[in-house]
């Protein structure tokens, strides 16, 4: 059975304050186009953004249109909200408390704010992440009682915690994310397995219409975590004699 290495342990949060470690995390965000899940202090529904602009000398930074959009008014009407997002790993989030202006222009719509005066940062993967050959992607389904369809895609990898998934088209506008979705299913070789899972990153990408998503397992059995655990062993070592076969 797979056991993760103490190199694979999740460190405890880090609180960051200077403001070169926290543009560095922002601008990491930025770069990697990583989606952001933002909540209202008051309010259970969870909306979509992104970092599109960090600008050190102003002292300030710009968040993408929300999705849905009609948390625009929550943010422009001065409520406060978390803001998190994950890279590489690493959960990076912080508070916003303060005014949020509004930008409108050729570029797009956005929000500027002032530079977090904190960041936290955590480090939370603890387990191998196993990527699948494209010869070999493992069929999936995804289905909910909130959703009204089943989508059916492709795993692209996976660990003992959560997977990456991809579906063809844009299918952003039938997903939510922090969303727990009750039926998903992939035909692993030792055997298909189902379990209910939580969407954690949604992004279409335009260039290749295919929407790629990161969900972690929620609540799943001993029976089906052994074999995703099984499974991900296979990968690591597969990996491994590839690694030594090239050298």
């Amino acid at each position: 059975m797979f056991n993760s290495s103490a190199d694979d342990a999740p460190q405890p949060p880090k609180v960051l304050t200077t403001p070169l470690e926290i543009i560095a995390n922002l601008r990491a965000l930025q770069d990697g186009h990583d989606p952001l899940i933002i909540t209202f202090t008051e309010r259970n529904q969870r909306f979509q953004s992104y970092v599109i602009d960090v600008d050190r000398d102003a002292g300030s930074v710009i968040l993408d249109e929300l999705i849905p959009r009609d948390g625009e008014r929550y943010m422009l009407a001065g409520e406060s909200f978390k803001v998190e997002g994950f890279h590489d790993g690493v959960r990076i989030a912080w508070d916003v408390a303060g005014p949020v202006a509004l930008i409108d222009n050729e570029n797009g719509r956005g929000y500027r704010g002032a530079l977090p005066s904190e960041v936290i940062y955590h480090q939370r993967r603890n387990a191998f992440r196993a990527a699948l050959k494209l010869s070999a992607l493992v069929d999936v389904e995804l289905a909910g009682d909130k959703m009204a369809d089943k989508l059916r895609g492709k795993l692209l990898d996976i660990s003992a915690t959560g997977c990456k998934l991809r579906f063809d088209g844009d299918i952003t506008s039938h997903l939510q994310l922090g969303q727990v979705y009750e039926r998903y299913a992939a035909a692993l070789p030792f055997g298909p397995i189902s379990t209910a899972v939580e969407l954690r990153h949604l992004h279409f990408e335009e260039r290749l219409d295919t929407t790629f998503a990161g969900v972690r397992f929620h609540n799943m059995s001993g029976l089906t975590s052994r074999n995703v655990e099984r499974f991900v062993y296979q990968l690591q070592r597969e990996a491994r004699r590839f690694d030594k076969d090239d050298f």
